[in-house]
């Protein structure tokens, strides 16, 4: 377009004439246009080559590339930014217990866990949930083969929000709500199950949503 801009102004017509007043000082071509167009794209501006004020359009367009290149800057940083910090990159610094265990906790029995986050930055709004994936027969004899029942760890008090600044021991208490109030420790090592568990946040330098799983398997379940 600078290129253009200089052809139909005459301006390549009048190289080396100093009574005449070019839009762009010292552009003799289309490579030297090209190179401008560049130095308004970057802001660089090495100076050789400028505008003058006898040319509007060529200000209207200096104006409107200069705003498209901060645009186009601004678009290629965030973009870099986002693929630098991935959250899934943010969620494996965040771990879980290898095993869960079934104890006594302020005299009653509970399922925990412990769950920590190994990076100084803070997972903010941070919340657990959990699930029993098992297989079941109704009454009427229909078998579910992957049937889900919810684990409270905390919904009705909030203890389910978590504020991860050290390691915590989430705890499931096995009352008569829960699905493991009539399974025994020999019941427990026979049946088969698995317990899943979602650990959501946002991630306190981008506000990015991040997630991370885990489950724990029968025989690591361990009692006592």
């Amino acid at each position: 377009i600078w290129w253009v801009i200089a052809y139909s102004r005459g301006d390549l017509e009048h190289l080396g004439d100093h009574t005449w007043t070019p839009c762009v000082n010292n552009l003799n071509g289309f490579v030297s246009a090209f190179l401008f167009s560049i130095e308004t794209e970057t802001t660089i501006g090495y100076g050789h080559r400028v505008i003058t004020d006898t040319c509007p359009e060529g200000i209207v367009l200096l104006l409107l590339q200069a705003i498209l290149g901060s645009m186009v800057n601004a678009f290629m940083v965030g973009c870099m930014f986002v693929k630098i910090s991935q959250p899934n990159k943010r969620a494996e610094t965040l771990v879980f217990s290898s095993h869960a265990v079934v104890s006594l906790r302020d005299d009653r029995l509970c399922l925990m866990f412990r769950v920590g986050d190994l990076r100084d930055s803070h997972i903010v709004e941070a919340s657990i949930r959990a699930k029993l994936i098992q297989s079941k027969q109704t009454q009427e004899g229909e078998f579910i083969p992957l049937d889900q029942t919810d684990l409270s760890v905390g919904f009705e008090t909030g203890d389910d929000r978590l504020f991860l600044v050290s390691p915590l021991i989430i705890s499931h208490e096995i009352d008569e709500r829960s699905p493991f109030w009539d399974v025994s420790r020999g019941q427990l090592e026979r049946d088969d199950f698995e317990i899943v568990v979602i650990l959501e946040g946002m991630v306190e330098a981008t506000g990015m949503m991040c997630q991370v799983c885990s489950s724990y398997l029968a025989d690591e379940v361990l009692w006592g």
